[in-house]
């Protein structure tokens, strides 16, 4: 079923740019597929960057948005196709300082965290934070976790952790609050490759279980 475009709100930003606001995060996916499968098909206007959030989508670059903005709020947004999406699989450690936690919060054992959480496949909705890093969406919401009350000063590249609805990974050591459940070698972010960045909006995420905490 197509998602309802009266939900959207098109801002101008600047003179060659336009935000779209959505409802959910859900249709901020949707909605950035599209986009990308119009663009691919030349059925977009000419535009630089397309760039989704959590719940906006911003297009810039755009040589005369006006046209666009009246038409984005009348397009027949279908639900993302995940099949049709690049797959990466990260093998991860499951030895996180919060594994312990999470398994508390989730009413579950830590054995169970790791057999849930690896069997989920994710999607990376957007990017952000740092360069490479990805905020996954999948968890179902019973299972959304809150950030620790006092975040570390310093997360180690590569530790995959939980917060709110999202899972991310660390692509460099950096201070932050997300629960870490386990750790992973795969670089997310190199400057020497094409592109440098592992997780791109729209890919899907599988963890691969390759040990846990002794």
């Amino acid at each position: 079923m197509p998602l309802d475009g009266r939900a959207r709100r098109v801002l101008p930003v600047g003179r060659h740019a336009l935000l779209v606001e959505v409802a959910t995060a859900e249709e901020a996916q949707a909605l950035h597929a599209e986009l990308l499968r119009r663009r691919d098909a030349g059925a977009l206007p000419p535009v630089r960057e397309i760039v989704p959030a959590a719940r906006t989508v911003l297009l810039d670059g755009l040589a005369d948005p006006r046209g666009l903005a009246a038409a984005l709020p009348h397009w027949d947004v279908p639900p993302v196709a995940a099949a049709d999406a690049p797959l990466v699989v990260l093998p991860v450690r499951y030895d996180g300082a919060d594994l312990a936690e999470v398994a508390a919060l989730w009413g579950m054992s830590e054995d169970e965290v790791v057999r849930v959480h690896s069997g989920i496949e994710f999607r990376v909705a957007f990017c952000g934070f740092a360069p490479g890093f990805g905020y996954l969406t999948g968890l179902p919401e019973r299972l959304h976790v809150p950030r620790r009350a006092t975040p570390r000063t310093s997360v180690p590249a590569g530790a995959v952790g939980l917060a709110g609805p999202y899972t991310g990974v660390y692509p460099r050591s950096s201070p932050g609050g997300w629960q870490i459940i386990g750790r992973t070698d795969a670089a997310l972010w190199d400057p020497e490759r094409e592109p440098a960045a592992l997780l791109a909006p729209g890919t899907r995420v599988r963890f691969e279980e390759r040990g846990r905490r002794p």
